[in-house]
């Protein structure tokens, strides 16, 4: 007599062994409906599971997180059998979900175009109505291999064949159509109404190149149309907002493969960055940092000691001089600054010492994985590395916090989830060192009233840490601060300082810190975020003079030198062209103003002013035009949230 506790923590109890689909049935026939797969003690299993014991359980509907994974891994099924149905000969290998989706590698002899997207589509909409039911089969090991064997499908056999020896095997038929597969799925096909083919990519089978080429069919899947139809809208938004494409645009950087995964930046470009940098510098030195900056290359020995050599080596730039010594770029800026520390003798009287480096680094990345100035192998990291005692180390937690979010408000950006993540299963340091580091992030948290996220078993080798992710414009999320404590480096390195009582032993605990993370991401997404159109006192060009004709020339040049003088960056344009042609340029370059002199404001030292977007602000004297966009550039970030 199974006694089934349900999330409210009701008990059902049946006289015989149930399934999922009758205890929801028992519940009412709307829920039965609605039934997409169940979580039976803590695992996800499909509506046809048989419950013998006792046994704790959840029913997933469409309104459920979990059950759109579950609807995206059932819609790739869909495409495999769409696939294999219009294109006969085609081999199936495997089909993941993935962020907002789904896809699935084939082997095939045709080569597949967005065309044929449009076909696939059509023939898993048609499968979707005749809702067939979805059916789990778990099979011996040697009749499965048989079964994908006789079907021409040899990747599946493969796969069966590594699998371990006392894996349960189960196979997923509906209709007539099979895939090896352990679930779970809908319960029919016909839960599958929200979904749209993207894109086809190369791929290889395993992610090894040295293996056989295949083609890769991406999709996204949905509860229901309603939130396709968002988020397709959200694509559309996001390629009308893509870095890459307002780059060009608006002459910021380009890459070259003279360097692949490194900017070139042009001189605007230059400009935002240097912003960004000059902007950091201010926020840092008001908050008790002092600034360094160490070598980008150093001895293999120093990699060593850190740990990187043994485990990120293949992700280092390295070379060997004629003396045989190896240097290698650094990848992170940590063991340089452990050097400085190092560097003379530390008393308790310097602690907490805040030490920050806008370091270059440069790390391996793939070729396919490169993606604008989001994934490159060249970067400047915004860090930061703070040594204090243990009893400082919660203040300075809670310090850290609170610079990164005010920083995070001048950008704009106010909806900031933070994440926990605590002790791996495979650490170093004793349950009591993590005890203390875990215990200064939840407790300066905590003594700020700050939600945040846990992420068991998450953090580092070596130290908790927390996470900081930004919500922007499209409710995209971007993982950009983070904030480590550590007590692992300092032993490794064998750093101290000089306590009050003489002891010239005491280890001092580091905190690992930055904001932007890397200011090159940090661009990309600041013109993701914005659209290009910066705020004042972030536009590379905050203002352009314009004149109508040469003979205002020199007043025009006149009045973009005050605004420099000023401390804005101020052009002209006094290009021979009509003065709407030159607007309209300057608006789709998303200037924020366009200064404007003709006959008018020659003879009055006045000037008129255009604001982005076509807003005309009229005739204003020199001096309200820099106390206008004095007073904007004070604000920050903080207008765009007003």
């Amino acid at each position: 007599m199974p006694v089934v506790t349900l999330p409210d923590g009701s008990q059902r109890t049946f006289e015989a062994p149930v399934t999922v689909f009758d205890v929801a049935a028992g519940i009412g026939a709307g829920l039965a409906k609605a039934a997409l797969a169940g979580v039976v003690d803590g695992r996800e299993v499909d509506i046809s599971h048989v419950i013998e014991g006792d046994t704790t359980l959840s029913i997933l509907t469409d309104r459920d997180e979990a059950a759109i994974e579950i609807i995206r891994h059932s819609t790739a099924h869909l495409l495999a059998q769409a696939v294999q149905q219009l294109f006969p000969g085609t081999q199936v290998t495997i089909g993941p979900t993935v962020e907002d989706g789904f896809y699935y590698d084939f082997a095939s002899g045709h080569n597949f175009t967005l065309k044929d997207l449009e076909n696939i589509e059509q023939r898993m909409a048609e499968i979707a109505a005749d809702d067939l039911t979805v059916e789990r089969i778990v099979s011996p090991r040697d009749k499965a291999i048989e079964i994908f064997r006789n079907m021409g499908e040899h990747y599946k056999v493969q796969i069966i064949e590594d699998l371990p020896g006392d894996e349960e095997i189960s196979i997923y038929k509906q209709g007539e159509w099979m895939d090896l597969c352990r679930g779970p799925h809908v319960p029919s096909t016909g839960k599958l109404q929200a979904f749209k083919l993207t894109k086809v990519a190369g791929a290889y089978w395993r992610g090894d190149v040295n293996n056989q080429q295949l083609q890769r069919i991406y999709g996204t899947a949905w509860a229901n149309k309603k939130q396709l139809k968002a988020y397709l809208n959200r694509i559309a938004e996001a390629e009308k907002r893509d870095h890459r494409k307002l780059g060009r645009q608006l002459e910021l950087f380009h890459f070259s493969e003279d360097a692949p995964g490194s900017v070139f930046w042009h001189p605007r470009g230059w400009a935002l960055f240097r912003q960004l940098l000059e902007y950091m510098r201010g926020r840092q030195e008001a908050a008790g940092y002092v600034e360094v900056n160490t070598p980008d290359v150093m001895d293999r020995s120093l990699w060593e000691t850190s740990g990187h050599w043994m485990n990120y080596r293949e992700n280092m730039f390295s070379t060997q001089t004629e003396d045989e010594r190896v240097y290698a770029l650094k990848p992170m800026n940590c063991p340089g600054s452990v050097s400085m520390f190092a560097h003379g003798l530390k008393s308790y009287r310097d602690l907490p010492l805040r030490m920050a480096e806008f370091g270059k680094v440069h790390r391996y990345e793939p070729s396919g994985a490169l993606h604008g100035l989001m994934r490159v192998r060249h970067f400047t990291q915004d860090d930061a590395h703070i040594y204090c005692t243990d009893e400082q180390m919660e203040q300075e937690c809670i310090n850290v916090v609170e610079l990164i979010l005010d920083i995070y408000r001048d950008f704009g950006f106010e909806d900031v989830v933070i994440k926990l993540s605590t002790r791996p299963e495979k650490r170093i340091g004793s349950d009591e060192i993590w005890d203390k580091l875990e215990g200064a992030l939840t407790g300066a948290l905590g003594t700020m009233g700050l939600d945040y996220v846990v992420y068991p078993g998450e953090g580092a080798f070596y130290g908790p840490k927390l996470e900081f992710v930004l919500t922007d414009a499209i409710g995209r999320d971007w993982q950009c601060g983070t904030l480590q404590v550590d007590m692992n480096l300092p032993e490794r390195f064998d750093i101290a300082y000089v306590d009050e009582n003489g002891n010239r032993n005491r280890r001092p605990v580091m905190l690992h810190r930055a904001l932007f993370g890397s200011l090159e991401r940090f661009i990309g997404i600041l013109i993701e975020q914005y659209e290009g159109a910066f705020p004042l006192w972030l536009a590379p060009r905050q203002a352009v003079v314009v004149n109508i004709t040469d003979k205002h020339a020199a007043y025009a040049t006149e009045v973009a030198e005050r605004l420099q003088a000023a401390g804005l960056r101020a052009e002209t344009d006094l290009r021979n062209e009509k003065i709407g042609f030159k607007i309209r340029e300057l608006e789709l370059a998303k200037v924020p103003y366009v200064v404007v002199v003709g006959d008018k404001e020659m003879t009055s030292g006045e000037v008129s002013v255009r604001a982005r977007h076509g807003q005309d602000l009229g005739s204003l004297t020199q001096d309200a035009l820099l106390e206008t966009l004095a007073s904007e550039v004070a604000r920050k970030g903080r207008v765009e949230a007003d």
